[in-house]
């Protein structure tokens, strides 16, 4: 049996594979203010709508569902924290992290 040995190891493909296929400003990605930091994320309220339809737990109040490199967040936030999204208060209803994309459900800070 012959093996290839790789000059890249597992953790280095998925990133590069993050930037290269999932977080691309020319096909999904978009440029928004997240605590007052540009970075690229991917709005994705299909796949909230869903979660919603499946009940998962805490997105039910959801207004919006992000994806990030999780490189580009400050770091993970509790449900019920705050987050600034483009200016706007946001509260966490869920954040997840995995092989370095963070997935964040977020609801809108309603005025009353």
């Amino acid at each position: 049996m012959l093996w290839i040995r790789l000059s890249k190891s597992l953790k280095d493909l998925i990133a590069s594979d993050i930037d290269l296929v999932f977080i691309q400003l020319e096909d999904f990605g978009e440029v928004h203010k997240i605590e007052g930091k540009s970075i690229t994320i991917i709005i994705d309220n299909d796949t909230l709508v869903t979660m919603k339809n499946g009940n998962i737990l805490g997105v039910a109040e959801s207004d919006t569902l992000i994806f990030a490199r999780t490189e580009d967040l400050e770091g993970e936030k509790a449900p019920g924290s705050a987050l600034n999204v483009d200016g706007r208060e946001c509260t966490v209803d869920s954040w997840a992290e995995n092989m370095g994309i963070t997935q964040i459900a977020l609801h809108h800070t309603r005025m009353v």
